[in-house]
């Protein structure tokens, strides 16, 4: 399980309901595993791990300039695929970040097109003047970026986060290295779309954990043709959806290599 955190530059524009300085709050508390994937990787026998993609370096404000240079987007891509193990199993992927769910609607409406208010949901709990607010700010952002936005990784470098690209990067290495991959929930599946853009083949060792209770997610599940193990209403994050669903791979990898075949049991046929 590998969990990047980072904060966002659009943070600062009123789209999350908690301040940025529940980023590194939460990271101390995955650390002391005091936090709800601390749980869930200690019961399913997962090594987790979390790592620092920005949290003190966000990114810059994309409504008014693009989040990260392209030196910066391409270290964050370095990070999360040197964080992959050759020796995986399968790699979980979730996220912290404070305003990330902005940053993935913006993703997805670059990417797949529609209105900002076909991908904005309330993240954190933002609702009233506050969700009308960050629907502005994306419908604005993507508007603002959408000429240079040429292709997955540029859309990812304007209006994305370095935890996303983080998560992007352990999608391409884990890719080349053959290990399958536990997407968790809204942004983490924002990581998966910029791939998918570039390359709708590289999510071909990917599982939608689960569909969070976003409904920019079930939407773009739908367009990425990935169905996901559960629907929970989870709107956790730092990849418990992916953790839970864990335990369902591994029953159908067990299932699929142990289980002997009618022949084999003596189980006889049909009429």
């Amino acid at each position: 399980m590998l969990i990047f955190a980072a904060n966002h530059g659009i943070a600062q524009r009123g789209v999350s309901a908690f301040p940025v300085e529940v980023t590194r709050q939460m990271v101390l508390n995955f650390q002391a595993g005091g936090a709800a994937i601390n749980q869930l990787c200690r019961d399913g026998g997962i090594d987790l791990e979390v790592v620092d993609a920005g949290v003190d370096d966000p990114t810059e404000d994309f409504s008014s300039q693009p989040a990260m240079s392209a030196e910066a987007c391409a270290a964050a891509i370095r990070l999360g695929a040197a964080s992959v193990k050759a020796d995986s199993d399968i790699v979980c992927v979730g996220e912290m970040g404070i305003g990330n769910t902005t940053a993935a609607a913006a993703i997805c409406m670059a990417a797949l097109g529609g209105a900002a208010s076909d991908w904005v949901g309330m993240g954190t709990g933002v609702s009233g003047e506050a969700l009308k607010n960050k629907v502005r700010i994306v419908e604005e952002s993507v508007a603002l970026h959408r000429a240079a936005m040429s292709d997955g990784l540029e859309i990812l470098r304007h209006v994305g986060g370095k935890e996303i690209a983080a998560m992007c990067g352990v999608i391409i290495a884990a890719r080349h290295l053959r290990i399958p991959v536990i997407l968790d929930g809204y942004v983490c599946g924002a990581a998966a779309c910029a791939a998918h853009a570039v390359n709708p083949r590289a999510l071909d060792h990917c599982i939608a954990g689960h569909v969070s209770a976003e409904p920019g997610h079930r939407r773009l599940l739908d367009r990425l043709g990935m169905p996901p193990l559960l629907d929970l209403g989870m709107r956790l994050g730092e990849g418990t959806g992916a953790a839970l669903a864990l335990a369902i791979v591994r029953g159908a990898a067990a299932c699929h290599s142990g289980m002997a075949t009618f022949d084999e049991a003596g189980v006889s046929d049909k009429d």
